[in-house]
């Protein structure tokens, strides 16, 4: 595990795990390890990485073999961070240079292909039939070259001022930053990603007999936990029926989040017993409980012939659960009770009833307070007598959509599930008594402020103002530099590059690189794609339509050339697998200089990289916004559209990512500027680039050298440690 472990925290805290009271033995060479790390650092450089000075010291104490060996393995973990420990080979050796004219390109092609006496027939009977089969043509949509023939076609990139720096910090020795990696994801008050969570699962069967302060929050997270505390001989922590189903799930290796069924296993006896006793107590301790199985009423039972209830007749509270999924015994949900409530007209009963359930109420406000004209009050004192038990991010929730309330009538409305599945539908829904509005906003605002700690010393990034609050972690993709949805961020740079990479698992497997530019009004589209491979904008790096060993596109854009407004990078999947069945694929894009040449892919000019998951056939990553000044930023979107099962262009879903671009350019989002003018700061500063001499709370896009070792320092990777419980 040490290996994988190791890798874990540098690349999701960016601290390089040193072990300590390692000293070097008397008989080696003065200075050798030193050098070792001056060497470390610099195969660092190229891919777009530094030692801190406090990491610089503490490896050159150490004996060079073991700072070799940290090197051995921080280095992989900093070139897959930027997504250069693969090569990235372009179809187009020259790329950006030399690329053809589309139609003089297929045309060259063909006529290749028809005087090949093997090539010939395929492509001939093409034709016969109206059509120009791409895939018939001598030598499309597969490198004429090697990776290694690419490389020598391009100058050395010309090291420029913009490049990026990632600092990489002084971390304790391993087992201290493992402990320190699961408490941080165990006590997350968001939901973790997909990758986030199996590092839980792993990282919970090594520490799990540590406790986590505060508990573990979010349910999801909790199951992980129980199964490790389960492994161990101890018993669940649950206070609800659903967290005794989701327990379940994970034993069978099953879907936590209860977005897809699970097969349930057969379990030991000891197993089903602390299933059984765990919904026993939470049952009696509270029989309203059982008005949650209907919702999941199907599985329940699917559990129940797993667990043999009727075995452990002492347990009524249990035999309850499966009773009332079986339909034998009535238990109406809370939102039954309320939906009852308000087909009588009661709103304020409704909301009375709510009360039981939290954080239900908070996120049918919205809806309560259209129904209940002339019972505003009543449904905002409801609220209120039970805002201490609702989570901050349900609260922080709520704040940002009554941000997007005022004059919403006749907007686009965007919804975007756990899994980033977006659509987009007109707002028919009337508008909300601005007055009512401003006393919840208000409420809200001193229930979040009264919940956050006390900063010190707040010191902040003007980089970092405008990050969108992480309140889901799967509002975000996996990767390196990558920010929450709804965040902007500046582009400072000429050229911007998009890159995709994947390799396919067992099917032929063709991605797709796009690029759709729309004017002010989300109109008069343009794009860059295999259809479109040159426009006075930019070049598009060529088709690949195989990817055995791995497969790169790029799209290169001078941004000075750029007059749209809107630049939407997407990745079209043409054919085959999936990107969740791919063995690997990801996205990033680049900023460079126009003079500083290099090769297609430059570890070090990667401003971003995100591994490609979701549910959806096209993935819409980021949008990239021109300002009235002139000036681009990035607003992030990780977002999918379903798409075709197989052929998805961009000429063919350009209306649709239209409107998805306008619902979250338009959407306004709840961002660190928010949270700063909250926080309890004896002092705020902005950073100026000079580390103040005592302890501060800092908030930027990375940790700055020379901060007080009692500084606490919140940045992407742990933004969401500011979220309140």
């Amino acid at each position: 595990m040490s290996t994988w472990l190791e890798k874990q925290i540098v690349m999701r805290t960016l601290r390089v795990p040193v072990p300590s009271g390692d000293e070097p033995s008397g008989d080696e060479p003065s200075g050798a390890a030193a050098t070792a790390a001056r060497r470390f650092d610099a195969a660092l450089m190229s891919a777009g990485f530094k030692l801190s000075g406090d990491l610089m010291t503490a490896l050159s104490g150490l004996p060079e073999d073991t700072v070799i060996r940290i090197a051995k393995w921080t280095l992989p973990a900093a070139r897959e961070m930027a997504g250069g420990h693969v090569g990235h080979n372009a179809y187009f050796r020259d790329f950006p240079r030399n690329v053809p004219d589309t139609l003089d390109f297929w045309t060259g092609l063909l006529r290749n292909t028809l005087r090949d006496p093997e090539t010939a027939p395929a492509a001939t009977e093409s034709l016969r039939h109206g059509v120009l089969n791409l895939l018939t043509l001598k030598g499309y949509g597969r490198y004429q070259h090697t990776y290694e023939e690419m490389l020598a076609a391009h100058d050395e990139l010309i090291a420029a001022a913009g490049d990026r720096v990632t600092v990489l910090h002084l971390g304790g020795d391993v087992d201290e930053e493992g402990e320190r990696l699961y408490l941080e994801l165990a006590g997350s008050v968001t939901p973790l990603k997909e990758d986030e969570l199996a590092a839980l699962r792993k990282l919970a069967g090594r520490y799990e007999a540590t406790e986590v302060p505060g508990g573990v929050p979010v349910r999801e997270n909790r199951a992980v936990v129980n199964r490790a505390r389960l492994a161990r001989g101890g018993e669940p922590i649950v206070d609800t029926v659903t967290d005794v189903l989701r327990l379940a799930c994970e034993l069978s290796d099953g879907d936590v989040t209860l977005q897809e069924p699970t097969r349930f296993v057969s379990m030991s006896r000891p197993v089903r017993r602390a299933l059984l006793a765990a919904l026993d107590g939470v049952v009696r301790d509270d029989p309203g409980k059982l008005g949650d199985v209907a919702a999941w009423h199907e599985r329940w039972k699917r559990l129940g012939e797993r667990l043999h209830p009727h075995e452990y007749p002492k347990w009524t509270g249990a035999a309850d659960v499966f009773a009332v999924a079986r339909g034998e015994k009535r238990a109406p949900s809370f939102a039954a009770r309320i939906e009852a409530r308000l087909a009588s007209g009661d709103v304020a009963g409704a909301a009375n009833v709510a009360k039981s359930a939290p954080g239900m109420l908070f996120r049918s406000l919205d809806r309560l307070l259209r129904l209940a004209p002339g019972a505003e009050d009543a449904v905002l004192d409801a609220a209120g007598s039970v805002a201490g038990r609702v989570s901050g991010r349900v609260l922080l929730s709520v704040r940002e959509h009554l941000l997007n309330r005022a004059g919403a009538t006749g907007r686009t409305r965007l919804f975007a599930n756990r899994l980033g599945r977006g659509v987009t539908a007109p707002d028919t829904r009337p508008p909300l008594d601005p007055d009512v509005v401003a006393r919840l906003s208000a409420f809200l605002d001193e229930e979040i402020r009264g919940r956050l700690p006390s900063a010190g010393h707040l010191v902040v990034d003007p980089d970092a103002l405008d990050v969108a609050l992480p309140l889901s972690g799967k509002a975000a993709g996996n990767g390196f530099g990558v920010l929450p949805r709804g965040s902007v961020s500046a582009v400072d740079g000429e050229l911007l590059r998009f890159f995709v990479y994947w390799r396919q698992r067992r099917l032929t497997t063709d991605f797709d690189l796009s690029a759709l530019m729309l004017d002010e009004d989300y109109r008069n589209p343009k794009w860059l794609s295999w259809t479109n491979l040159t426009t006075v904008e930019g070049e598009h790096s060529g088709d690949i339509t195989d990817a055995p060993e791995g497969a790169s596109e790029f799209i290169n854009l001078s941004l000075a050339r750029v007059r749209s407004r809107f630049i939407v990078p997407q990745v079209h999947i043409y054919s085959g697998e999936g990107f969740e069945e791919v063995e690997e694929s990801f996205f990033g894009f680049m900023l460079r200089d126009e003079e500083q040449q290099g090769r297609p892919f430059e570890a070090r000019t990667v401003r971003m990289k995100s591994d490609l998951r979701g549910p959806g056939r096209v993935a819409l990553p980021m949008v990239f916004i021109r300002g009235d000044d002139g000036q681009w930023c990035a607003k992030w979107l990780h977002l999918h559209l379903k798409g075709g099962a197989n052929f998805n262009q961009v000429e063919n879903n350009r209306v649709t990512t239209s409107m998805l671009v306008r619902g979250i350019v338009e959407r306004r989002h709840l961002d660190v500027r928010y949270l700063t003018d909250l926080l309890d700061a004896e002092k705020t500063t902005l950073w100026d680039g000079s580390a103040p001499d005592g302890p501060v709370t800092f908030i930027g896009l990375e940790r700055p050298e020379g901060l007080h070792e009692d500084s606490r320092v919140f940045t992407p990777e742990n933004l969401g440690d500011l979220v309140p419980a």
